[in-house]
């Protein structure tokens, strides 16, 4: 039965992979038809939304024998740009060597669609059905890009056809090495995102007497330097805290000291943990003078900045004002989402628990928060009791192996992984829904 699993959800994986779904434009059509007419043949309800005919949102549910909690299996099947000349192999081939699968979308996350269809489609064929509640499968459209004709569009327009009390989509999941343990950690939360634009201004002139006129772009200097050498004070939330004593390093009301300790003992996830305990401020795009031989009167710059859960525009604000100051500058938002979170005490996190407990007994299991967001944190805004959280399982490649993979050239898993997660769907779905 388990070679049965890992087999079809390679399988699946393969045929997802060999459809390109570059986001923009996605184009998830051919590739959500195709987990339709699977699960359909199996037995679920299954309906396609979308506000364009060419990226549709799946839905397929599979209905228990009573009233009971809704189980939700989340995924999206657009992905980000590939770059083929930078590839050892062709990105859409899914092509298996040495264990592993190859092309876009193998990690970051047609593999976790894979893996949850596949776990539906075995539940379903055998004749199991919910003793309560329902089973949704859940494939969005335009994650990456936002969501804005997936998960956003989706809730907004249909919420009771994927209203769910537990959620499992990406996040966390894949093991990573903490001195001699293995962990594997469960995505409880996401940090929201606060984007913003600084302009400094000055007074034009031409370029071959600077003295003359007041250099809009100098001005970033200052600014630029404060952001390179440190980031706004700690901002530390219940997930990070929680992370950290499942790690057996005490926070103590000293947020700086906690994260010297871990660095003490593992650099690498130092550098994961770190942006999790606050705010974090990116520049990544300036812009100024429209000409080489103009003194720019107005120079731009755009600030990727990441939230704790929960924190809104005045906290944001003040924690750029305590780096940036309050002078020379002015500030405009131009994307604010404050990020959310789900308590990690639940019956789901049991279920995973002793999951892992059962299939890897010498590992144990965190909460966490990622700095970046999925779709969670949609599914938690629109529906608040919804407990949803980040777990795909892995464990032939480390975290420190495979989270470089994601976005990038080379994106590929292991065969053996996506038989794992499979597993953990199928007997985690099973558990929750038979009581």
């Amino acid at each position: 039965m388990a070679e049965d699993l890992e087999r079809e959800t390679t399988e699946l994986l393969q045929q997802l992979v060999r459809l390109n779904t570059v986001n923009p434009p996605g184009n998830e059509r051919p590739a959500q038809e195709l987990l339709a007419t699977r699960l359909r043949d199996a037995g679920f309800e299954v309906d396609l939304y979308g506000r364009t005919e060419e990226r549709p949102n799946l839905v397929a549910r599979l209905r228990g024998a009573a009233d009971g909690s809704t189980l939700c299996l989340l995924s999206h099947v657009d992905t980000v740009l590939a770059d083929a000349a930078e590839w050892q192999r062709d990105p859409w081939s899914g092509d298996v060597v040495d264990g592993e699968l190859w092309g876009r979308g193998a990690q970051d996350m047609k593999s976790q669609t894979a893996a949850e269809v596949v776990a539906a489609l075995a539940l379903a064929r055998e004749g199991w059905r919910p003793a309560r509640g329902d089973l949704l499968v859940v494939s969005a459209a335009d994650e990456e890009t936002g969501g804005g004709e997936g998960a956003e569009w989706l809730t907004a327009n249909h919420p009771d056809a994927v209203r769910c009390d537990m959620l499992l989509n990406e996040g966390a999941g894949t093991v990573f090495p903490f001195g001699d343990e293995r962990v594997y950690g469960v995505c409880v939360a996401e940090k929201g995102v606060f984007r913003f634009t600084l302009t400094t201004d000055g007074v034009a002139a031409h370029a071959s007497t600077p003295n003359v006129g007041d250099n809009a772009l100098l001005k970033m200097v200052p600014l630029l330097q404060a952001m390179g050498e440190r980031q706004p004070g700690f901002d530390v939330t219940d997930p990070p805290r929680a992370l950290l004593d499942g790690l057996g390093i005490a926070m103590d009301g000293d947020p700086a000291g906690a994260l010297e300790a871990l660095r003490d003992r593992d650099p690498l996830l130092a550098g994961l943990v770190e942006p999790m305990l606050g705010v974090t401020l990116a520049p990544t795009i300036i812009s100024a003078s429209e000409k080489i031989n103009v003194i720019p009167s107005h120079a731009r710059l755009q600030i990727d900045c990441r939230t704790p859960p929960g924190m809104g525009e005045e906290q944001v604000l003040q924690r750029i004002h305590e780096l940036l100051g309050t002078d020379g500058y002015s500030i405009e938002f131009t994307e604010m989402v404050v990020g959310n979170a789900s308590p990690a005490d639940t019956p789901l996190m049991d279920a995973l628990r002793g999951w892992v407990a059962r299939e890897d007994p010498e590992a144990r299991v965190v909460p966490t928060m990622l700095p970046a967001f999925t779709d969670s944190r949609t599914f938690r805004a629109a529906f608040p009791d919804c407990v949803a959280y980040g777990f795909f399982p892995q464990r032939e490649m480390n975290l420190h192996q495979a989270w470089p993979l994601v976005h990038s050239r080379d994106e590929r898993i292991a065969i053996a992984d996506l038989g794992f997660a499979a597993r953990c769907y199928r007997d985690v779905t099973k558990e929750l829904l038979d009581g």
